[in-house]
């Protein structure tokens, strides 16, 4: 199936939320609110894009008749791995899907593997699945929160954040590792933690 771009990613992730918890789909006015537009162009524009590649269908002129359909794999992406221990750099194409669809998490949440036991004092093993969801104001971000951030010149860590004037620690939750303390500028949020699932097989 065609990659959608990111705009079209974020209005299909949130249209799947919302037909799944409302059991029906919403108005071009609901939308328009939902992604920050005040135009209806670039929403009927998205919708197009969807159906042209397959990811939606609807009765002709009748935004209320969205459908999802059911040709695309679903639940939540896994998109690489995160360390927990060192510093690596994760994929951003989806390597494997998971059927998560009987578990109530945010629209547009993605998963990563953890690779590494820093976080073990947080009950996150090595091997575990954690749950993450972007982060849209990262200056809101409370201080203890575990995040996925990507650190100029390193790569992406699972961590806790801590934020202090202009400074960063992300601090590991296994005291044989240290925090990485660095200038706020350095840091990129690229998720918060909302679940971690672990497979015990």
């Amino acid at each position: 199936m065609e990659k959608l771009t990111e705009a079209q990613q974020e209005l299909y992730d949130w249209l799947k939320e919302y037909i799944r918890s409302h059991q029906h789909s919403p108005s071009i006015r609901q939308m328009m609110q939902a992604m920050h537009l005040k135009s209806p162009a670039p929403i009927q524009s998205r919708l197009e894009h969807l159906r042209n590649k397959g990811y939606i269908e609807w009765s002709e002129g009748k935004a209320r008749t969205i459908r999802i359909l059911q040709n695309f794999k679903p639940g939540i992406r896994v998109l690489g791995a995160i360390a927990a221990g060192g510093l690596v750099e994760p994929f951003t194409e989806a390597l494997e899907q998971i059927d998560f669809t009987n578990l109530n998490l945010p629209a547009q949440t993605y998963a990563l593997r953890v690779n590494g036991d820093s976080m073990i004092e947080d009950s996150i093993l090595d091997g575990d699945l954690v749950f993450l969801c972007p982060v849209p104001e990262p200056d809101l971000i409370k201080n203890g929160t575990i995040v996925a951030a990507r650190v100029e010149g390193y790569g992406t860590t699972l961590k806790q954040f801590y934020r202090q004037g202009h400074n960063v620690t992300l601090k590991p939750a296994n005291s044989r590792y240290q925090a990485i303390e660095v200038s706020a500028v350095q840091v990129e949020l690229q998720g918060s933690l909302v679940g971690v699932w672990r497979n015990y097989q």
